[in-house]
């Protein structure tokens, strides 16, 4: 039997998410967090995956034309690392994603990304229902605070505990980053 292949996806770790009108954040060491993740899978010589979110929309800091497109510093792709650009929320969705990882027999998936609520979670949702043993590491993930229908703040914090518990619940184990390094120590 051959064995397991593994991959880590970064979901969109954009400069565009570091503008000021995303409002307040949770989790300020995502980044140094997603970095340890990222050094312990290239040590260990997972397929590294950039996604990147090419935004179709006319006021985005994500649009490919704009800086906010390019990747935050230290998640720059090296020589074998794939990039995969996306319109959805999904990295899966349009992508060729899917082919890629079957075409070399990658079954096991890490990820890590902003935002936990939208892009991160759609991710690992799909990756689950197409059959991939997926791990989301939670303290490498962020997300904003965001208005209610009714108007009501729903703060950061509160938004990532929801969405980790469900996808605990539903589609991923998730681990932090130094349980992340300690499996492979």
């Amino acid at each position: 039997m051959a064995p397991v292949r593994e991959a880590l996806l970064i979901v969109d770790m954009q400069q565009g998410f570091d503008e000021p009108w995303w409002g307040k954040r949770n989790n300020p060491r995502a980044e140094e967090n997603g970095l340890r993740v990222l050094e312990t899978a290239r040590r260990r010589r997972h397929q590294i995956v950039f996604v990147r979110h090419d935004s179709l929309e006319p006021t985005s800091a994500l649009r490919r034309s704009l800086p906010g497109n390019g990747f935050k510093a230290g998640f720059r792709p090296e020589s074998g690392d794939w990039v995969i650009a996306k319109n959805f929320r999904s990295a899966f969705v349009r992508t060729g994603l899917e082919g890629r990882l079957r075409a070399t027999n990658i079954s096991r998936l890490t990820v890590f990304g902003i935002t936990t609520d939208q892009c991160v979670s759609t991710t690992v949702r799909t990756a689950s229902d197409l059959g991939f043993e997926t791990t989301l590491i939670e303290d490498a993930c962020a997300c904003f605070s965001q208005a209610s229908p009714d108007g009501l703040v729903v703060p950061a914090e509160v938004i990532h505990l929801a969405h980790v518990t469900t996808l605990a619940t539903e589609f991923a184990q998730v681990c932090k980053a130094a349980e992340f390094e300690a499996l492979f120590a």
